[in-house]
């Protein structure tokens, strides 16, 4: 979803006449762990179905990983949206923290999902998800909201996503329009200065 919510926040950017150049110029503290971060991830992912070992301590590795996340964003926070940003990942580290490191994931949710995707939930380990059970700690949180049609592509997201993607609205936004932003005030501080 976070992918989703980056592709449509440009896409809005351009339609309102904002450019990438906001984008190519930003700079952040600790740039490289957001990164370093999304590498560890999809590693733990390819290889948690294969080595025993990285099954079993998989969830305290995406513990470590959002923690580290949550640093990132604290250290950006002065930036437009990150708060928002960093609220939606608390809000995922919380119920992935008190449910054993994973995001549980609601069946009656989940049922717009390829089947496949359910079976693998049932039976095995997906990526850093499990499936949502009476004895889910604060499952509200959990990934519990579907998105279906008209969007295209069917998805099952939590609150904590919703938040996320909100902030990165923002930022991008603001990243994308703030040429243009600039462009419009130069003339009235021509005007003052004159």
């Amino acid at each position: 979803m976070v992918f989703d919510g980056i592709l449509i926040s440009i896409i809005i950017g351009f339609l309102r006449k904002g450019s990438l150049r906001g984008i190519a110029e930003i700079k952040l503290k600790g740039g490289y762990i957001f990164p370093l971060l999304l590498i560890i991830q999809l590693t733990i992912y390819l290889l948690q179905s294969k080595f025993a070992l990285i099954t079993n301590i998989s969830g305290y590795l995406f513990i470590t990983i959002y923690l580290c996340g949550m640093y990132f964003l604290w250290l950006n926070r002065k930036h437009c949206g990150f708060l928002l940003i960093l609220a939606g990942v608390f809000l995922n580290f919380l119920v992935m923290a008190i449910n054993g490191g994973r995001m549980p994931v609601s069946m009656e949710a989940a049922i717009i999902l390829d089947p496949y995707y359910i079976d693998v939930l049932l039976n095995d380990v997906y990526g850093k998800h499990m499936l949502l059970t009476e004895s889910t700690k604060l499952a509200f949180l959990g990934d519990i909201i579907p998105i279906t049609n008209p969007y295209p592509k069917s998805q099952v997201i939590s609150i904590g996503d919703i938040f996320m993607n909100i902030g990165i609205f923002f930022f991008i936004q603001q990243l994308m329009l703030k040429h243009k932003l600039t462009k419009i005030s130069h003339p009235v501080l021509k005007k003052e200065v004159n």
